[in-house]
């Protein structure tokens, strides 16, 4: 007996050493890449669920506390526009609107609605997909101000 197994004519033909490595590999980047691009996008989505909220809650301070009802609106603008752009958002993404519950809209206790939305863009969404796949999840927050008790007149 020369101590081979049995119908191995060779033993460099049934050897497969290797093989569970080139598996595992294949099998780890099948399932990596979309756990990956899965966390990608919950992050952005995320991210812009921080945002709204945000953009919403400060929009409403700055309205509330403005000077007069003219510079109130730009100053909501720029509040939210900053909110946004903290969390990666630009310009044209994110909106807010505003309702008021009294006119004019300084009222003392009346009340300011303020809405923020974006449109979070999925990550790596090829451009012939757009039919199929939408590119953008809209996220949306309001947020509700009393106007101080104690405000002077507008």
């Amino acid at each position: 007996m020369t101590g081979q197994p049995r119908g191995c004519q060779h033993p460099l033909l049934d050897r497969e050493e290797g093989s569970a490595i080139v598996e595992f590999v294949f099998l780890a980047v099948l399932l990596l890449i979309p756990l990956i691009y899965l966390t990608m996008m919950i992050a952005r989505v995320q991210a812009g669920s921080y945002a709204v909220a945000h953009a919403a809650r400060e929009a409403g301070r700055a309205f509330v506390t403005a000077e007069s009802a003219e510079s109130a609106g730009s100053r909501a603008h720029a509040a939210a526009q900053i909110a946004f752009q903290d969390q990666g958002f630009d310009e044209e993404s994110g909106t807010i609107a505003i309702a008021c519950s009294a006119t004019p809209c300084l009222t003392p206790e009346g009340r300011i609605d303020v809405t923020a939305t974006v449109r979070v863009p999925l990550p790596f969404i090829p451009s012939f997909a757009r039919d199929v796949v939408p590119l953008e999840v809209p996220v949306a927050s309001t947020h509700v101000v009393t106007v101080d008790r104690f405000r002077e007149g507008p």
